[in-house]
């Protein structure tokens, strides 16, 4: 009993129910793209506190001990040395080791505005670092349902042609009593088991699909590779409110996380103009010290305290910086040159997805036709060929077109499904 539960067990491990949306739910929570986009985002937000972490004064200690293995000889030299003794009592002192501590500190006050730049720069960046990890949200989502699809599709195709299996051995039964008892001619016998055999090579195709449909779902969504999913038809169903091409046009524009971003980077390559521009321009700072030595039986500082204000500029760049100028124009040209051509292509985008919606759309009504067409078409031709009044062949090939119309029309359907998700991830309204 225990090994029977345990074998349950390891059964229901392997095998899972699963939806659209849970599947959607695992692939953000365990995508490792969006890790990745995550650490950007956490890169960048560091990058903004280091940016306003300059804004607070700079401070250095420094110090050191000295032993000198050999006395120095110092000659002090002195005025008071041409006293008409003629002699002094003083000596010069041996001198072995010494040592000192230095403590800097240094506030900026004027930087021609290059540390504000500096911050608003860096936020700019944060901002399009999350716009670019909402896009590689949306992206995960539309891969995520085209896995699932294609999972669903794939099942279905298992199913439907098991079902069609079944029925051609039923038939090829049939047909070998009729046989046996003269009653049918073996050729036709032998085009029935010729039909069987051609569906059983459709089956290990589409249960070979089928198993790499679900080691990418695992891969996917982080579970193990061994796991059957079985996908949730209903979750698959949803409702469809479409716009026109040109509501679509403009809501890509305003939602685009990727046009977003660019945006904001063209904003960060002004700012970086501006930041360059303030080389032309000194830097002001209130600095402060204080120095402590000591030299054994010769030199004792303390209480050395500084305070001033430096002031620094590179003369350099009087003849530096309009080449730094230009090509970071340069550059905010090419991002402004790039906005127009992904604008351009955000058009071709959603007029491409809402025609392929459009002929899904179409393709739905006209296999449903045919399904019913192939049904009754498969009906008739049954009642015909029960009479004597039509071949094998045609038997055989009113069943082929009827299994075909049922994939068809399964497989359109879940296009559909796709096709209109992926119109809204091109107008970038996926995530809602």
């Amino acid at each position: 009993m225990l090994t029977l539960l345990t074998t349950r067990n390891l059964m229901a491990q392997d095998t899972r129910n699963l939806t659209l949306k849970e599947a959607i739910n695992l692939s953000i929570t365990n995508s490792k793209q969006l890790k990745s986009s995550q650490a950007k985002i956490d890169e960048a937000t560091l990058a903004v506190k280091e940016a306003q972490e300059k804004k607070f004064p700079e401070a250095d200690v420094s110090g050191a001990y000295l032993y000198l293995p050999v006395v120095p000889n110092i000659d002090l030299k002195s005025n008071s040395g041409n006293n008409s003794g003629g002699s002094s009592n003083n000596k010069t002192p041996k001198v072995n080791q010494a040592a000192y501590g230095i403590l800097n500190l240094s506030y900026p006050v004027y930087t021609a505005g290059k540390l504000n730049y500096g911050i608003e720069s860096a936020k700019y960046l944060e901002q399009a670092a999350k716009l670019d990890a909402d896009g590689d949200r949306q992206e995960v989502i539309i891969n995520t349902i085209n896995a699932y699809s294609n999972l669903f599709k794939a099942k279905e195709a298992v199913t439907l042609v098991k079902e069609d299996l079944a029925q051609s051995n039923q038939r090829v039964n049939d047909f070998s009593n009729l046989e046996k008892n003269g009653l049918l001619a073996r050729n036709d016998l032998l085009k029935a088991q010729l039909q069987s055999s051609n569906i059983e090579l459709t089956l290990l195709d589409a249960e070979s699909n089928y198993k790499l449909a679900t080691v990418n779902m695992n891969l996917m969504l982080g579970l193990p590779e061994q796991t059957e999913i079985i996908p949730d038809s209903a979750s698959l169903v949803q409702t469809m409110d479409l716009k026109s091409i040109e509501d679509y046009e403009q809501l890509a524009l305003q939602n685009r996380k990727d046009l977003a971003s660019l945006g904001l980077k063209k904003k960060v390559s002004d700012l970086n103009i501006k930041t360059i521009k303030t080389d032309y321009y000194p830097s002001i700072a209130l600095t402060g010290g204080y120095i402590a030595a000591d030299i054994p039986k010769f030199l004792s500082i303390t209480n050395a305290i500084n305070i001033g204000v430096g002031v620094k500029y590179n003369i350099s760049s009087l003849w530096k910086t309009k080449t730094k100028i230009a090509e970071q124009q340069a550059k905010s040209k090419e991002i402004s040159a790039n906005q127009d051509l992904l604008s351009d292509n955000i058009r071709l985008q959603i007029n491409q997805a809402y025609q392929n919606y459009l002929v899904n759309q179409k393709k739905v009504e006209v296999y449903q036709k045919a399904l019913e067409q192939a049904t009754e078409n498969y009906r008739i031709t049954k009642n015909k060929y029960d009479n004597s009044l039509e071949t094998t062949t045609d038997l055989l090939d009113a069943d082929v077109a009827q299994l075909q119309a049922k994939l068809n029309i399964a497989n359109a359907s879940i296009d559909m499904m796709v096709s209109y998700n992926k119109l809204l991830e091109t107008a970038g309204l996926l995530n809602n």
